[in-house]
């Protein structure tokens, strides 16, 4: 088994840390933790290992789905991660079909250990593709995976697509593996991929609707026996999902959700427009986003995204993520906007400099 190195990652170690702005995180700005109890008590392990039994419970009754068909996890990484050491090279097969572009772990991860094919987005509008994703399907596929809404572009596939992949997948006795991180930063979420039936796995975290990172604290639903194989590797990973995380999403799912994703969304429209905004004024494109991530193209002068991010790194402080992490974009660039508004302002303020003393 061999991984290729996780390249965002690789581009955030070598700017993230001395850069005056990060104006590539992908995620609402943070919560400050005095908004939550913070003691949980003794700090032992959260047992059982998979989750609090009763919490599971709830965050089922969000998908259909009962207690054993929900795992916790470290984050949604790690729910991708086991979830596909669950399925991968198993009775299900070795095969995975993944929409692209898409956050590296989503097909790096499934290519280390199994055969993955890629079906682009549709670079016109960023739809799917699913005549390619039909024509990708084996007879050996385990697993369709989509992440909606899509990393980068910020695209939100609409119900109709997402069933039409559930019922592909179905027919071929695979799953469908939906990454819904940012789900909830969308005014009408719809349906997560859990709930449309027995072949639907959700996977999340508090990290980008919730603005809660830190917590490290996510969940897979889905099918019994995949969670179950989930939960036995897990055992080999984190153990537990963390003590103070199961406490604070217990608050953060509770009584102070609508508050918390109200302010989010609100935040999140606002700098959308103001994003949009600078967008229209340096003759840039994207297609506008669901969520605070977008794919911008790059401005005249450069010759590819790679040259203009350092560029804006190297002379702004300013970190962006260019398109070539995600694929073969060499002509776009991710910008989050889930900072707080001072700095987006700043940042961008930044970034137009460069861009006017070329």
């Amino acid at each position: 088994m061999d991984v290729s190195p996780f390249g965002l990652e690789r581009w955030f170690a070598e700017y993230e840390h001395d850069a005056d702005i990060m104006l590539a995180e992908s995620g609402i700005r943070s919560l400050p933790a005095d908004r939550f109890d913070l003691d949980p008590g003794k700090l032992g392990y959260v047992i059982p290992t998979n989750g609090d039994p009763e919490f599971r419970a709830e965050v089922g009754e969000r998908y259909g789905r009962g207690a054993d068909e929900v795992l916790f996890t470290v984050g949604t990484q790690e729910a991708n991660f086991l979830t596909f050491l669950s399925l991968l090279n198993s009775e299900h097969g070795d095969h995975a079909v993944v929409v692209t572009p898409t956050y590296q772990a989503l097909h790096a991860v499934p290519e280390a250990f199994g055969d993955v094919t890629r079906v682009p987005l549709n670079r016109e509008n960023w739809s799917v593709d699913v005549a390619g994703v039909k024509e990708a399907i084996r007879d050996d596929t385990a697993v369709v995976v989509l992440n909606n809404p899509n990393n980068p572009t910020g695209n939100y596939h609409d119900e109709e697509t997402v069933r039409e992949l559930y019922d592909l997948a179905a027919e071929h006795d695979a799953y469908l593996l939906c990454d819904e991180v940012y789900r909830l930063l969308a005014e009408e979420p719809i349906t997560p991929a859990a709930a449309m039936g027995e072949y639907g796995i959700s996977t999340t975290s508090l990290t980008k609707a919730y603005g809660l990172a830190g917590l490290r604290f996510g969940w897979v639903v889905g099918d019994e026996d995949v969670v179950e194989r989930a939960w036995r590797w897990k055992d080999y990973t984190t153990i537990s999902p963390t003590l103070f995380g199961q406490h604070v999403a217990k608050q953060a799912l509770g009584d102070q959700e609508q508050d918390i994703l109200t302010e989010n969304r609100d935040l999140a429209t606002e700098h959308r427009d103001i994003v949009a905004d600078w967008i229209d004024e340096h003759d840039l494109d994207w297609h506008e986003p669901v969520g605070v991530n977008g794919f911008v193209t790059i401005p005249d002068g450069f010759e590819d995204a790679e040259e203009f991010c350092r560029v804006v790194v190297e002379e702004a402080s300013v970190v962006l993520a260019p398109g070539h992490l995600f694929g073969p974009y060499e002509n776009r660039f991710r910008i989050g906007f889930g900072l707080p508004t001072a700095e987006l302002r700043e940042g961008l303020e930044r970034v137009g400099d460069v861009i006017r003393n070329r």
